[in-house]
């Protein structure tokens, strides 16, 4: 722990801690005691995705380890800058759905809204780190267009603030977005999707969940989180007043090469999580978007990893193995391998 900065932040107010994100790749290798070796390449991988991490996620990291799995999640490398066969800018296809500005509509039934396009952390295997968010960043007669849409189509009952991370807008926004959404009649519920409580979890205020729960909707609050080593005191404070409120928390995480790809790194994710009040939903497979195909773990690997934590934990904290397919009409389940012998369970070491 980076013992020092982490006084500073604990009460801070959020936009100052995210207005104050580390940016500079020479910055963070100083801040974590990381060899000047390194800079080259994160300054090269970082012109074509920037860096940001804000500090309450920095002050989890270990100093000096350049294998810490939090670390490995946001800092720049040379592997991002080698095109590999496959990966590609759009692996969704969800330009093709982005069906009119701060919309993307790509299943029946429910609908996702960019609410923001700014991030509080750059990760390096989003699969959105080449979408086009300035033609999705709305004015104000183009969030009444979206208000139109939705009102228009009386299949939409769920809708998901998405971005960017939605938790980066306003209050005020984010008040004014869901009183809207709650006066449509055929809307039945809200999801946000979002990172914020993980890297910044003094963005969960009383203004915040008045915002979000102040209406007839029911809310559910999926957090992105992909190692135990994300969860702390702050963390597991933020989700108790968000339950205490009455939203449903899940999780959804990455399966990424050299972060979460062993038995005992899900293990302990799905028990820090259940302990914290949060159920894990989804572990996806990768999406393969040109730079992170360093973080990829193969199919089989994967079925038999979640087979052996089927074996050594009770099934609500196992999440479900998917896959996200362009034009598919919901995730695709990737289905699973009972290990019956414990001494073969993957990734051990």
């Amino acid at each position: 722990m980076i013992h020092g900065s982490a006084v500073r932040v604990e009460s801070a107010n959020w936009q100052n801690i995210l207005a104050n994100s580390v940016t500079s790749p020479a910055e963070l290798l100083h801040r974590l005691q990381l060899e000047s070796s390194l800079l080259p390449a994160a300054l090269a991988a970082a012109g074509s995705f920037p860096l940001r991490v804000p500090e309450p996620y920095l002050n989890r990291m270990r100093p000096g380890d350049i294998h810490d799995p939090l670390l490995r999640q946001v800092l720049p490398i040379g592997e991002e800058l080698t095109e590999q066969p496959g990966y590609v800018l759009d692996p969704l296809g969800e330009q093709h759905t982005n069906a009119r500005p701060g919309i993307i509509h790509k299943y029946h039934g429910r609908l996702l809204l960019v609410v923001s396009s700014g991030c509080a952390v750059n990760c390096r295997y989003c699969f959105r780190r080449h979408f086009p968010y300035d033609d999705n960043n709305l004015s104000t007669s183009e969030w009444d267009d979206a208000l139109d849409y939705i009102r228009s189509d009386t299949s939409i009952s769920e809708v998901i603030y998405s971005g960017g991370d939605p938790l980066a807008a306003n209050d005020r926004r984010l008040a004014w977005l869901t009183r809207a959404i709650a006066a449509i009649p055929h809307v039945r519920r809200l999801r946000v999707h979002t990172r914020l409580p993980i890297v910044i979890p003094q963005r969960i205020t009383p203004e915040l969940i008045d915002a979000l729960c102040g209406t007839r909707l029911p809310v559910t609050m999926v957090w992105h989180c992909n190692h135990a080593a994300e969860l702390d005191t702050l963390t597991g404070d933020a989700a108790a007043r968000l339950r205490q409120a009455g939203v449903i928390l899940l999780n959804q995480a990455v399966l990424l090469r050299g972060v979460n790809d062993s038995v005992e790194a899900q293990q302990a994710l799905g028990e820090a999580l259940g302990d914290a009040g949060i159920l894990p939903y989804y572990l996806h497979l990768l999406d393969r978007v040109r730079g992170a195909s360093h973080f990829m773990v193969p199919d089989d690997e994967a079925r038999e990893l979640v087979g052996a934590l089927l074996t050594c934990m009770p099934g609500y904290l196992v999440p479900r193995l998917v896959r996200e397919v362009a034009g598919e009409p919901g995730k695709v389940p990737v289905s699973v391998e009972l290990m019956h012998d414990a001494s073969s369970k993957p990734n051990q070491a």
